[in-house]
């Protein structure tokens, strides 16, 4: 039997064992694939481990997608995770290239994927407090957000939930370091209902500004020559 002579069922259940990339190399073989591959119903979840994999034409983006994970573990993410100042130009020009790349697909999330139920970003150190705002308000049904090392999210974000997050039902902002302590209270206050994790959130050191650090850095080297 050849595999267009199964049944719709059949074909999107063979679909969905595989890979985007492996779906949209199999569409390209025939019209009766390629319209399975555009069914709503193989796009319910997406996984992305890089943020070039955003940009790629092998997925498709619609009210189907309930569950959304960008999780980037490299040690790029360390370059894009670092203030600016600290960085050499090397550094800077690769961030550049992605500066946009994550926060321009969750607004592209955010008005074609209403439906959306748990979203994971992980090492996506780009996004910003409003990026999550802006999903918060047009994702109503989102239960999950779990976000891990997104250093640019802070108390804003938390705010956010408290307003924005009615269906919210877990929360987790781990090694996000310009969360405070006092931002995470006001979410167990006002939302108490919300199981939230944040380690090491409140207990890392924050950004702050490069004259503020240079400041500390000439106190110390005051202090070890005294």
């Amino acid at each position: 039997m050849h595999i267009t002579q199964l049944n719709r069922e059949c074909l999107l259940h063979l679909f969905s064992f595989l890979d985007k990339n492996s779906r949209k190399n199999l569409a390209k073989t025939c019209h009766k694939l390629l319209e399975v591959f555009q069914d709503p119903l193989l796009w319910s979840l997406l996984n992305f481990h890089s943020p070039v994999e955003l940009k790629k034409d092998n997925f498709l983006l619609g009210p189907a997608l309930k569950y959304l994970s960008i999780c980037w573990y490299s040690e790029r993410v360390k370059v894009c995770n670092i203030e600016d100042w600290m960085k050499n130009s090397f550094q800077k020009d690769f961030c550049n290239r992605h500066e946009n790349t994550v926060s321009d697909f969750l607004l592209d999330v955010c008005n074609r994927c209403p439906n959306l139920l748990s979203l994971t970003l992980s090492g996506c150190g780009h996004v910003t407090d409003d990026c999550i705002l802006q999903v918060l308000k047009n994702c109503p049904k989102l239960k999950s957000l779990k976000l891990e090392n997104c250093v640019r999210i802070t108390d804003h974000t938390l705010e956010a939930v408290t307003l924005h997050g009615g269906s919210l039902r877990t929360l987790h902002v781990d090694f996000c370091r310009n969360v405070t302590q006092a931002g995470l209270e006001r979410v167990r206050q006002k939302c108490p209902s919300v199981m939230l994790r944040a380690e090491r959130s409140a207990n890392m050191i924050p950004d702050s500004k490069p004259e503020k650090k240079l400041m500390l850095e000439k106190a110390s080297r005051k202090l070890v020559q005294l």
